[in-house]
C-alpha cells in the first residue's frame, strides 16, 4: 500500500515537473531564435514600433467616447456618460446619410478596384518582351507613390470646366463642358476612377509575386493538351492564386468603411456634400473643427467595430469554403 501511494506521489511530481521543464525549454528556444535571427528582428523593429506607438498606444483615448470630454477639465475629471455619445450619434439627422455615402463609395471602390489588379497582373504576366514588361510595371506603379495632395491638384487642373484637358476634348467633339468635381452626379465616379488609377499598379505586385511561383510545366502540359490562353488563365493561373485573392478580399472588406478621407477631403466641396460627405469627414468636422471630441471618437469607434465584424464574418466564410483565411 505504501509503495502504491509513493508511486502516485512520484507520478504527480513528474507531471508537475514536466510542464515546468517544457516551459523553460520553450522559453530557451525562443531566446535562441531571437538571438539567431536578431538582424531580422531589427529590420522588423521600425514597423513594430510604428504600430505600437501610433495604433495601439492611442487606444486608451477611446474611453473619451464614453465620456463628456472637456479638454479644460482633463481626461479623468470629465464625466462618464456611458453610451450617451453613441445615442446622440445615431439620433443625429445627418449621420445616416454619411454612413450611406461611406458604404456606397467604399463598395464602388471594392467593386471596381479589387478585380482591377488581378486582371492587370494577368495581362502583365502574359507579356513576353522582358524590357516592355518591366517598363509597363514601372509606369503602372508610379501613381501609387504620388501623394493625394499632388494627385488632387493634377485632377483639379485636368478636370477644370473652362480649360481642363478633359473638357477641352469634350468640347472638341461638340459636347458641353462638365464640372466633374462640383456636380453630385459625377463626383463619385471621379473618386472611384482616381482611386483605381492610383492603387491598381501597386496591387499587382502581390499577384505577380504569387504567379511567379506557378510551375511553368503546368502551362506547357496544358498547351500540349490544346488549352488556349484563356483556358490556361481560368484553370491554372486563377486557381493557383485563389488563396491570395481570398486573403486580400477579406482585408478589403475589413476596410468597407474606409472610403478614403484624404482623397475626398482634398477634392470635395459643399456642392457635393450630399453624395461625398463620409464618416471620416464628419468626424473631422465634429471632432476637430467643432471640438466635439467625444462624439467624433464615438463615430470612429463605431466604424472600427463594423470593420472588425466584417473581417470576422468574411474570414469565417473563407474557412467554410475551404480556404485558409487570414488566421
Amino acid at each position: 500500500m505504501d509503495s502504491v501511494v509513493s508511486s502516485r506521489k512520484a507520478g504527480a511530481r513528474d507531471r508537475t515537473a514536466r510542464p515546468l521543464s517544457s516551459r523553460r525549454e520553450s522559453a530557451r528556444r525562443v531566446v535562441q531564435d531571437v538571438v539567431r535571427d536578431r538582424f531580422l528582428y531589427l529590420l522588423a523593429l521600425p514597423g513594430l514600433l510604428y504600430f505600437l506607438i501610433f495604433c495601439y498606444g492611442p487606444m486608451w483615448g477611446l474611453l473619451i467616447s464614453f465620456k463628456e470630454f472637456n479638454m479644460y477639465k482633463g481626461f479623468n475629471a470629465s464625466p462618464w456618460v456611458g453610451l450617451g455619445q453613441f445615442v446622440t450619434l445615431f439620433r443625429s439627422t445627418d449621420f445616416g446619410a454619411k454612413f450611406l455615402n461611406t458604404l456606397i463609395i467604399s463598395s464602388l471602390k471594392i467593386l471596381f478596384g479589387f478585380p482591377a489588379p488581378i486582371i492587370l497582373a494577368i495581362l502583365i504576366n502574359e507579356i513576353r518582351v522582358r524590357w516592355f514588361k518591366k517598363l509597363t510595371q514601372t509606369v503602372l506603379y508610379l501613381p501609387y507613390f504620388v501623394s493625394w495632395v499632388v494627385l488632387s491638384g493634377i485632377l483639379t487642373v485636368f478636370l477644370n470646366p473652362s480649360d481642363g484637358v478633359i473638357n477641352f476634348a469634350i468640347k472638341a467633339f461638340g459636347g458641353a463642358p462638365v464640372d466633374f468635381l462640383h456636380e453630385p452626379a459625377w463626383f463619385r465616379q471621379v473618386i472611384v476612377a482616381s482611386d483605381v488609377y492610383k492603387n491598381v499598379g501597386w496591387g499587382t505586385v502581390v499577384y505577380l509575386a504569387s504567379m511567379s511561383g506557378i510551375d511553368p510545366d503546368l502551362y506547357e502540359a496544358s498547351w500540349m493538351d490544346g488549352a488556349n490562353k484563356w483556358k490556361q488563365i481560368v484553370h491554372i493561373t486563377l486557381p493557383s492564386i485563389k488563396g491570395v485573392i481570398v486573403i486580400l478580399f477579406i482585408l478589403n472588406l475589413g476596410n468597407i468603411l474606409n472610403a478614403g478621407f484624404e482623397q475626398i477631403f482634398l477634392l470635395y466641396s459643399p456642392n457635393v456634400y450630399p453624395v461625398a460627405d463620409i464618416i471620416d469627414t464628419y468626424v473631422y468636422r465634429k471632432g476637430i473643427m467643432n471640438a466635439s471630441y467625444s462624439l467624433g471618437t464615438a463615430a470612429g469607434l463605431f466604424k472600427s467595430l463594423i470593420a472588425l465584424v466584417m473581417i470576422l464574418l468574411t474570414n469565417a466564410a473563407a474557412k467554410r469554403i475551404g480556404e485558409e483565411g487570414v488566421w
